[in-house]
């Protein structure tokens, strides 16, 4: 069954997100975090305008000719200059995070990315959670984005983009993820050189025309040189899906954006100095 846009997608797994989520969004279901668990010095007060953010990051199991976005020539503004990082996988499969991490066990969010999990449906790419304070008019770096698996000869993940968290009278969560798949093979042959399109050397023996220039050779080392940088050219991408959204945010409120391979798990909640 193909998937014909975000709207339809949406409707097709509202009552399924719905039934999963539900339980975990009934204010004070989730344990009160102890003080001593908190990342303050011994005595240190706790902030105004201090909060818990989770993020899961999770990606849709279906096959890609399932979706039918018609992305692929959507323009896509490069990426983002940071030096903020949410979740970033490396080429190795190491993870990197500029934030001070909560163990992923800990977090709210851990029972509902389990059985998103379980349900077979989506496979969790990211659990992120740390506390910091976000006062009034706070304007947050863009964090970095990167999950998801590594598309050789592309240097990147499947899904790049970055998050951005601002506060004004209400905490807001901007989310800008790029899903990307190698390109459909019309699409990489628009990209390649005409196969058997070698630059060729004139014949021994052959004459030149009076006051013609003599024709270019290539040396045998030159069309390895060549071929070596036909090689290192970068695998064409397409776009698969995006996200694009913005979304205020209340404490102890889950709320998940998606597209149809993509989505976003998000809850705050706010420390009060009493707990």
């Amino acid at each position: 069954m193909q998937i014909d846009g975000i709207r339809s997608y949406r409707y097709a797994t509202r009552a399924f997100l719905a039934a999963i989520l539900l339980t975990f969004a009934i204010p004070g279901h989730a344990q009160q975090p102890e003080r001593d668990n908190l990342p303050l010095a011994p005595g240190k007060p706790v902030p105004e305008d201090y909060y818990r953010a989770e993020f899961v990051i999770v990606e849709r199991i279906v096959e890609p000719e399932a979706v039918n976005e018609h992305m692929s020539d959507r323009d896509v503004e490069p990426p983002v200059k940071t030096d903020e990082v949410l979740w970033s996988v490396l080429q190795g499969g190491a993870t990197e995070s500029t934030l001070d991490l909560v163990p992923p066990n800990e977090l709210y969010l851990a029972n509902a990315a389990a059985r998103l999990e379980r349900s077979g449906r989506y496979r969790v790419l990211a659990r992120a959670g740390w506390y910091q304070a976000f006062p009034p008019n706070y304007e947050g770096s863009p964090l970095r984005v990167a999950v998801g698996d590594w598309i050789e000869g592309a240097a990147t993940r499947e899904i790049e983009g970055h998050i951005t968290i601002d506060r004004e009278r209400y905490l807001h969560v901007n989310v800008h993820l790029n899903h990307w798949q190698r390109a459909a093979p019309a699409q990489q042959a628009l990209n390649e050189p005409m196969a058997g399109q070698i630059p060729t050397t004139a014949a021994d023996g052959a004459s030149t025309p009076e006051g013609a220039a003599a024709p270019a050779t290539a040396s045998t080392g030159n069309l390895a040189v060549q071929a070596q940088a036909l090689r290192a050219e970068p695998v064409p991408l397409e776009l698969l899906t995006w996200i694009r959204e913005t979304r205020r945010m209340r404490s102890e409120e889950i709320h998940f954006l998606d597209s149809p391979t993509i989505g976003v798990l998000i809850f705050f909640k706010s420390i009060e100095a009493a707990e």
